[in-house]
């Protein structure tokens, strides 16, 4: 399956000042996220920063093709509500290294 690169931001819903964790919805994101990495969507994801002044994301993700990986994240809570949005999904072909079959999982109080 091709491998994607996908950057996501903070939407007009993000509450800003507040934490990542303390964003409404946290446990539904997580949760949502946890069953994308067991469904071998997402190998790797996680936040960019500190120092971004933006809250943004990066997924290394599989998927069939980009419009299917486009219509899976809609179905994130967090995408729903507009605290995050896409900003960019590149078609990615690793070449170096070896990706996990599956990436560590997002608990409701870590990530």
């Amino acid at each position: 399956m091709p491998h994607y690169v996908v950057l996501t931001e903070q939407g007009p819903g993000w509450s800003v000042g507040t934490p990542m964790r303390g964003q409404a919805g946290w446990s539904e994101h997580a949760s949502f996220m946890n069953q994308l990495t067991s469904d071998g969507w997402v190998v790797l994801g996680g936040p960019l920063g500190p120092g971004v002044p933006l809250h943004r994301a990066l997924l290394i993700a599989r998927a069939p093709d980009e419009a299917s990986l486009r219509a899976r994240l809609a179905e994130d809570p967090w995408m729903r509500d507009g605290q995050l949005r896409i900003r960019e999904v590149l078609a990615w072909e690793p070449l170096l290294g070896e990706l996990p079959a599956t990436g560590p999982q997002v608990r409701k109080g870590e990530g």
